[in-house]
């Protein structure tokens, strides 16, 4: 049956999801406190700056998505998950 996932790969999506919550989440929670603190005073705070924290920010939590669909989860689950959300 189409998007079924096979026991092995239910067991590597748990891991990959518990991977996440100790990886991914509190990197996601430090940016997003990194960019409160720097919008923090916007009328004092040059655009141009932000707008370069803000993709540095996106870069790294891209490699933290990158690393952990790598190590946990087949390419075609992750296109899956992604699909469905």
């Amino acid at each position: 049956m189409p998007g079924m996932i096979a026991p092995d790969q239910q067991q590597r999506l748990a891991e990959a999801f518990e991977r996440i919550e100790g990886t991914i989440l509190p990197c996601i929670a430090m940016m997003l406190d990194t960019l409160l603190d720097a919008s923090a005073n916007l009328d004092q705070v040059d655009p141009k700056v932000l707008a370069a924290e803000l993709q540095t920010l996106a870069a790294e939590l891209e490699d933290l998505i990158r690393g952990v669909e790598s190590c946990s989860v087949s390419q075609s689950v992750a296109d899956e998950y992604r699909a469905s959300a």
